[in-house]
């Protein structure tokens, strides 16, 4: 038991960190229709990140390769606002599937020409859960702090405008502001968690848990409950599968998070159809 604490302890705490912040910024998303946000910021993240190894050596983790990662995430943020406001042509979910080919096919390109570039897919995908130090722990603890007390402090004007997201309006200078602050605050948390866990788990996190909770509830914090809990069950089945059997952590999350899903939706299908036989 102690040498199982000892190994999974920290990966531990560090998905509760993630999950809890992710699971957070997961309502948001599912609100917005912006699915596929995450996986397409942490790709235009990882071109910084491989483009900081190539020009400066910087190794993956590293402040150096961090700054580089957020800078595209930036101009990301500030593409996806602006896109939002002045192009109704197409959805945003539109503009960001495209964006996230174009930076997929920019990793494949820098993965090709950077030495010991397959090294750096395999930390994007995967990450390095096992691996993470108390550093990384109290790293992740502060910037998440900062990035939720963030929200908090702007939770009725972003709650408003992503319960209002695709209805046409908050198109302006006002909406592209919210949009952008809520894109850089996201990025934020997305580049540092690909570091740690990486693209499975990260997406995993942000979107399972928040539509689980869409399936039993409107109410939000019965949501935030549902939300953070059924992460933290999945972390931790997650954890001791892989460490049971010798798999990969990420995957094992991401396989424990979509069985509650499908739990849930089974759960949710058994109460409405005994319902309607009661009624009957």
């Amino acid at each position: 038991m102690l040498t199982i604490i000892q190994i999974l302890g920290l990966p531990f705490l560090a998905c509760i960190l993630m999950s809890s912040i992710l699971g957070y910024l997961g309502t948001h998303v599912l609100k917005r229709e912006v699915i596929f946000v995450d996986i397409a910021l942490a790709q235009i993240a990882a071109v910084g990140s491989i483009a900081a190894h190539m020009i400066f050596e910087a190794h993956n983790g590293s402040l150096t390769a961090y700054l580089c990662s957020f800078g595209c995430v930036l101009v990301a943020a500030g593409f996806y606002a602006f896109v939002r406001s002045r192009i109704i042509q197409i959805s945003i979910e539109a503009v960001i599937g495209i964006s996230y080919a174009i930076a997929a096919a920019a990793v494949l390109f820098l993965v090709g020409i950077a030495p010991g570039g397959h090294m750096h897919v395999q930390s994007i995908l995967s990450g390095s859960l096992l691996w993470v130090d108390f550093q990384h722990i109290v790293t992740c603890f502060i910037v998440f702090a900062v990035v939720g007390f963030c929200f908090y402090l702007i939770r009725k004007p972003m709650t408003e405008i992503s319960n209002s997201y695709n209805d046409g309006t908050n198109r302006g200078f006002r909406g592209v502001l919210w949009d952008f602050i809520f894109y850089i605050l996201l990025g934020v948390v997305i580049t540092l968690s690909v570091q740690v866990g990486g693209i499975v788990v990260v997406f995993s996190y942000l979107i399972i848990p928040a539509t689980i909770s869409a399936v039993f509830s409107v109410r939000l914090r019965l949501q935030f409950a549902i939300v953070w809990s059924s992460a933290i069950i999945a972390s931790l089945g997650g954890l001791l599968f892989a460490y049971r059997l010798d798999f990969s952590i990420g995957p094992a999350i991401a396989l424990f998070l979509g069985c509650e899903l499908i739990i849930a939706s089974l759960i949710v299908r058994f109460c409405k159809g005994t319902m309607q036989l009661e009624r009957k």
